[in-house]
């Protein structure tokens, strides 16, 4: 089992995530609450997603996957420019943290490198838009799966 833990030292202060991989799940736990996330296979992206976003908005730091990045800081920025640059900025670098390393490896391979948690999400999602295939081999894994109990 593999531990890792991300914490912060300003806002997120009181967020610890541990994340444990066992059996294509992600534990993360926040705040002494528990939060599991499937692993991308490929035929589970719904599930993923949902679990993703829930997972994100129980640590609060989901900012960076709802909102664009901020404008980049300048000398006229302003005190409260600069926090949420560095709100924003920690969220998504844990956000691309978790989403990383919630996908199998092989399917990483089309993933874009350099973008921001947002931006990842959209093409993620787009390699599943294109077709309802992924939620058909789900259901037909789960069907494939069942076993007959004598019922």
């Amino acid at each position: 089992m593999c531990a890792y833990t991300v914490s912060s030292d300003t806002l997120f202060d009181l967020i610890v995530l541990i994340l444990y991989i066992v059996h294509y799940t992600i534990t993360f736990s926040v705040n002494n609450n528990t939060v599991t996330i499937e692993v991308l296979t490929g035929s589970n992206f719904k599930k993923w997603k949902e679990d993703i976003e829930f997972a994100m908005e129980m640590a609060d730091v989901d900012i960076s996957l709802v909102t664009d990045k901020p404008w980049d800081l300048t000398a006229t920025s302003t005190e409260d420019d600069k926090s949420v640059h560095v709100v924003w900025m920690k969220s998504n670098r844990i956000c691309l943290l978790s989403i990383r390393r919630s996908i199998l490896d092989h399917l990483k391979s089309g993933l874009p490198t350099d973008c921001t948690a947002k931006e990842l999400m959209i093409a993620i999602s787009e390699m599943y838009r294109v077709s309802s295939n992924a939620y058909i081999r789900f259901l037909l894994q789960v069907l494939f799966n069942m076993k007959y109990d004598g019922n």
